[in-house]
């Protein structure tokens, strides 16, 4: 039988920095360990059952499936949350929208919520952070929304809920403390649409018209209301967008409107107050 290493040795990924990691996830998920385990005891040997699985995945992987969606789970904040083809996979940036959020708001009884949630990453992880507040996330893919919940349930918050909307068109006169969103934002002509995970992510979920902006203009434009008087929106973004969107926020009104850095020290979120 081949022993951990020789398996990691020959996994034959396309070069790039994270092909090992790609390995050790896929192999750890293969074998039920933790990838600690394979660097401890890489002289092990691998079940047949086991290699048989890996190589499949491998096979996947190959293909540029997105490491996640072979496993059916991605880590984000402090949590562990299913993922499916029919949404996002939630990333490390992103948790500068949720970081933001917690700075914004006291940890007192609030109402938010998250525009678009996708697998739930944003409001579950400030239903974990903030017990008092009452986070809402709202998705118009069924999908999605039947995901979020799944991963509510798992995690056992009962702070968080989430329903169907294709933005605010179902949440009649409803008014929040905060509003956050992770929108589509990527303009419908970039190259980066045909290269590496995001060929196997939901092309609804990534694209907003020609410049990128059109779900922001929308969010924008109807957000006072459902904002309470002094409410903030928060919204994240491309890397390059940051000075249009706080136009965009001036414009309908918002007030203390700016934007925050990712690590990699691009714009990535902008944010307003209703005055």
């Amino acid at each position: 039988m081949p022993t951990i290493e020789s398996l990691l040795h020959s996994a034959d990924l396309p070069d790039s920095p994270s092909a090992r990691l790609d390995a050790e996830w896929l192999l750890a998920a293969a074998l039920g360990k933790s990838t600690s385990y394979l660097r401890t005891w890489p002289e092990r040997e691998v079940p047949a059952d086991c290699a048989e699985r890996f190589a499949a995945d491998l096979a996947r992987r190959r293909q540029g499936e997105p490491v996640a969606y072979i496993l059916g789970r991605q880590g984000f904040w402090s949590l562990e949350l299913e993922v499916a083809a029919d949404t996002l996979i939630p990333r490390p940036d992103t948790e500068l929208l949720v970081e933001t959020a917690l700075q914004l708001l006291p940890a007192t009884p609030a109402r938010v919520l998250d525009l678009g949630t996708g697998t739930g990453a944003i409001a579950l992880a400030l239903a974990v952070e903030r017990p008092s507040w009452e986070v809402c996330g709202v998705d118009r893919v069924e999908a999605a929304v039947a995901l979020a919940e799944r991963n509510r349930l798992r995690l056992g918050l009962g702070n968080a809920a989430f329903s169907v909307s294709d933005w605010f068109a179902a949440l009649g006169a409803e008014r929040f403390e905060m509003i956050v969103s992770n929108p589509p934002y990527i303009p419908a002509s970039d190259p980066h649409l045909q290269q590496g995970d995001v060929r196997f992510e939901p092309q609804s979920a990534l694209v907003a018209g020609a410049d990128g902006l059109d779900d922001i203009r929308l969010i924008i434009s109807q957000a006072s209301t459902h904002l309470h008087p002094g409410g903030w929106l928060l919204l994240e973004h491309g890397y390059d967008q940051g000075e249009a969107v706080r136009a965009l926020l001036v414009h309908h009104g918002f007030a203390d409107v700016q934007s925050r850095l990712d690590l990699s020290g691009y714009e990535r979120i902008s944010l307003g107050r209703l005055p």
